[in-house]
């Protein structure tokens, strides 16, 4: 992945640990909201909100690599609950840390009030591709949440996303607030890079945070975008895209295809335990 111009401005905040950032801000239940954000535009905001927020870091380092695999059903249950804009909607994905070698088996669970609760399971790196190993987990999750048996059977991988992430604490808040650049899709032999483009994501009990006001205050505005369901709507001409079009049109489509090796995995101690 290409450098990203916001490591200037993450290195002038106040660092925070990764068992304070669990402690004050874990929200494994929470409302999201999510921003397309120029690049360009991210060390000024940054610069911004230096009085007032944490960054995550980690042996010094300040931005980690994600890759995440996303499994669905043969006819791609998840995403059409997405789509079709289901009020109860799961996502089952692993989640490697590609600077530490950590890998997590995770159930998303989005319910009729908007929340967002998220089921964890420790997970080998090599078992990334397949939920085999944790099918168990899986079912249990989903059944807990109601969802029913059956609601996530023969789960295949069906897309891989790469990006680099940076995580911010609001300790007046106890919110917290994601950066992702470097965005890359895979599906099959198709990809899809946005270099010049950051999906910001506050992660909050309910309340607007100061982000959020900031980024009002510029004219941007919470837009409708998921890593996986837009992603694969812009690689699947095909498939219904009515909740992402307005996204799709404006950033994605005619996106110059990427090129260039994967990430490897590296082996750093410990990674961020959640941010979805």
């Amino acid at each position: 992945m290409t450098p990203t111009p916001i490591v200037p401005a993450l290195a002038r905040m106040a660092p925070v640990g990764l068992a304070e950032l669990i402690d004050r801000a874990a929200l494994q239940t929470r409302v999201d909201r999510k921003y397309l954000v120029p690049t360009e535009t991210l060390p000024r905001l940054l610069e911004q909100l230096i009085p007032y927020a944490r960054v995550l870091d980690i042996d010094g380092e300040r931005s980690f690599r994600y890759r995440s695999v996303y499994f669905d059903t043969p006819r791609l249950a998840s995403y059409h609950c997405a789509a079709y804009r289901r009020r109860r909607r799961f996502k089952v994905r692993t989640r490697t840390y590609l600077d530490s070698a950590q890998c997590w088996l995770e159930v998303k669970l989005s319910g009729a009030r908007g929340n967002v609760t998220k089921h964890r399971l420790p997970y080998h790196p090599q078992d990334c591709d397949t939920v085999h190993p944790g099918r168990d987990f899986v079912d249990e999750a989903l059944a807990r949440e109601s969802f029913g048996p059956g609601a996530g059977s023969s789960l295949d991988p069906i897309l891989v996303t790469d990006y680099n992430r940076a995580t911010l604490l609001l300790p007046d808040t106890a919110s917290r607030v994601t950066i992702d650049t470097g965005l890359a899709w895979r599906y099959g032999d198709s990809r899809l890079r946005l270099p010049d483009l950051a999906v910001l994501e506050t992660k909050t009990t309910s309340a607007a945070t100061p982000v959020d006001r900031m980024l009002w205050q510029r004219g941007m505005r919470p837009v409708r975008i998921s890593k996986y369901a837009t992603g694969l709507a812009a690689l699947r001409l095909d498939l219904p895209d009515v909740p992402w079009r307005r996204t799709l049109r404006r950033h994605f489509r005619g996106a110059a295809p990427s090129e260039g090796p994967e990430p490897s995995i590296s082996h750093r101690p410990e990674q961020e335990a959640s941010c979805v």
